[in-house]
């Protein structure tokens, strides 16, 4: 992707988490070494150290309208992203199936609201969720965060002014995304898309 859209994708095919992802060489026979999935570690140190170059955040066309992106090369076969949020967007609640994943802002602020606490991969539509499970945090710019599979959160950027930048990596490509409605205690799921919903 080498334009700037205005929603948020993802894309890819899906590696096994647990499989290497291989280099292929196309001047040699031989095969070249495996290159390990990256780690949660690994994505947070990625999305850190892409937030700090200027002149990359500097290119993200920013709309007033809507969100826009850029697919960036991740490590290890991990799908990333250069996003910028006009002033009082946001994601609204989601996970990312059985994707690791981290996000740092480069920009601006984001506040992340999340769930602590496991949900079920499939078989539901509606669930009440138990007092103790929210957690809010502010991320201002330089300030990032990783997660595990099935982590469920909304991100937004509460500015009426500023718009803000981050940087995400998952691995493996996102499969799926979930999507889910909240009205108090009480979580629907929505809708489910795969690659093919926003590429």
């Amino acid at each position: 992707m080498s334009s700037a859209h205005s929603a948020v994708p993802t894309a890819g095919s899906v590696p096994s988490p647990t499989s290497p992802v291989s280099s292929s060489s196309s001047s040699s026979s031989s095969s070249s070494p495996a290159v390990a999935a990256p780690t949660i570690a690994e994505l947070l140190e990625f999305v850190r150290r892409t937030a700090r170059d200027e002149e990359l955040i500097a290119s993200l066309p920013l709309d007033p309208e809507g969100r826009t992106w850029i697919r960036l090369d991740g490590p290890g076969g991990s799908e990333a992203w250069l996003i910028g949020w006009p002033p009082g967007t946001g994601t609204g609640w989601h996970d990312h199936a059985d994707s690791i994943g981290a996000f740092t802002t480069a920009a601006g602020s984001l506040q992340e609201h999340s769930l602590a606490v496991r949900l079920p991969t499939d078989g539901w539509k509606t669930l009440e969720l138990t007092n103790g499970v929210d957690r809010s945090r502010e991320l201002a710019a330089g300030q990032g965060r990783a997660f595990g599979q099935n982590h469920v959160h909304e991100v937004l950027n509460e500015s009426e002014d500023v718009h803000a930048v981050s940087v995400h990596a998952y691995y493996p490509p996102l499969p799926r995304i979930r999507r889910f409605s909240r009205t108090g205690a009480v979580l629907r799921l929505e809708q489910t898309e795969s690659p093919e919903d926003w590429q």
